[in-house]
């Protein structure tokens, strides 16, 4: 194995790793924010800042976890050929941890505008999607089951 393919999978799995922590954490702060009091400002404002700038560092860590895992497929062929069933499950995943960050987004928004009407139930429920995904992606790259 050349040096070049260690160090992307490397930073691929730092990257990788980053990111998630960043959607384990975003839906955390999206209960607080149901649960906050409708007169407590200084309280919201504070999460909601918090969750903007998690947001964004999320987005920054997705791009080069994407790109490494891109060149680890597409350059140096991890998950191609024979017994490469694996990487279409685990590509399948990613599109749906996509989905999970944007919609991410689009939960933020929803809190911006004071427009959201979930419970915090429904963000502790939602913040385990993310485990699961992560879960089944790392079952997936080490396990090989397919």
């Amino acid at each position: 194995m050349s040096s070049g393919y260690l160090w992307a999978k490397a930073f691929h799995i730092v990257f990788v790793a980053s990111w998630f922590a960043g959607l384990f954490y975003l839906p955390r702060l999206f209960v607080n924010l149901a649960t906050v009091p409708a007169d407590s400002h200084a309280e919201r404002e504070r999460l909601l800042l918090m969750a903007r700038k998690l947001y964004r560092f999320a987005s920054l860590l997705m791009v080069p976890a994407i790109a490494l895992g891109l060149l680890l497929w597409l350059y140096y062929g991890i998950g191609k050929g024979p017994g490469s069933g694996w990487m279409h499950a685990k590509l399948l995943l990613i599109v749906g941890v996509l989905g999970y960050h944007h919609m991410c987004r689009k939960l933020l928004r929803s809190f911006e505008t004071g427009g959201n009407r979930r419970s915090h139930k429904w963000y502790r429920v939602f913040n385990e999607v993310s485990v699961l995904l992560f879960t089944l992606i790392v079952v997936l790259v080490v396990v090989k089951p397919f």
